[in-house]
């Protein structure tokens, strides 16, 4: 499956779980001699009462995610399909880094509750004594300025003129494995274009950059928006296609609207 070209192998785990190391989803995360994917998904039972399922997240590189906004949706997509959950029905899953409520739309489309963004340093984490909306950290001897929050996950978030010629396979692993953020982070480039409509590409942590990154949405709009820089509503242009962003500001949850769109199905044999 792929939300907006971020695409997904899913792997139901509802009865019995994942059987694959970390090697083993490096090999099938390869796009020359595996299936290839950004994130590999699992669909697991309820961890937390009141919820109707949960879900895992795993980088190409092996590494365990804590969210996946463009992930939620395909878990929420495919569980209808399969049965499982009801078309316009709202009910709540489990990430890794908590619950997430979603409702799904009937034209298609899932809007998923991302939670409220966490600007706390130690939160993100971030090395940072003070909050502040811009930080300054030095990258290969040059002074990067951003933004940081976390959405259950650590994002950077960069502002650029034109975000087409954004340094983003250079800057963006550097940045990620800066000493600034101990866990390493997702990396967002963004360029406002109003204060209702952003252009945004991510280098996401462990996989690189992909063609749409939900929670790096979010995490844009988030600190935008705490800056008094665009509207409640935002709608984010990602290299792969648009998500619709609603916060209404501190202590409120953010909001994401977006597709889910499967691909094909089969057997690993690896």
């Amino acid at each position: 499956m792929h939300g907006l070209g971020n695409d997904f192998v899913i792997v139901d785990c509802r009865e019995s779980a994942l059987a694959l190391d970390t090697t083993a989803i490096r090999r099938l995360g390869d796009r020359h001699f595996g299936v290839g994917f950004d994130q590999l998904l699992t669909i697991e039972p309820a961890r937390e009462p009141g919820s109707a399922f949960a879900y895992g997240i795993w980088n190409t590189d092996g590494s365990r995610a804590l969210q996946c906004g463009n992930g939620v949706r395909c878990v929420a997509r495919w569980l209808v399909r399969a049965g499982a959950l009801a078309e316009g029905s709202s009910v709540r899953l489990d990430s890794p880094s908590g619950p997430v409520a979603i409702d799904l739309l009937g034209d298609g489309r899932v809007r998923a509750d991302m939670g409220e963004p966490c600007f706390a340093p130690a939160a993100i984490p971030l090395v940072a004594e003070v909050e502040h909306d811009r930080y300054r950290i030095d990258v290969a001897g040059h002074e990067i300025e951003m933004g940081a929050v976390s959405m259950g996950n650590p994002h950077a978030v960069i502002e650029a003129d034109d975000v087409a010629q954004a340094p983003v396979e250079s800057l963006g692993p550097q940045v990620e494995h800066s000493a600034a953020f101990p866990q390493g982070c997702n990396v967002g480039f963004v360029e406002r274009r109003s204060r209702r409509a952003i252009r945004l590409r991510v280098w996401e942590r462990g996989v690189g950059e992909t063609l749409a990154c939900g929670s790096g949405a979010c995490a844009a709009v988030a600190v935008l928006r705490k800056r008094g820089d665009v509207d409640a509503d935002v709608a984010v242009t990602l290299p792969g296609g648009e998500l619709d962003i609603r916060w209404d500001g501190p202590g409120a949850t953010l909001w994401m609207t977006g597709p889910a769109t499967f691909v094909f199905e089969g057997e690993w044999h690896g």
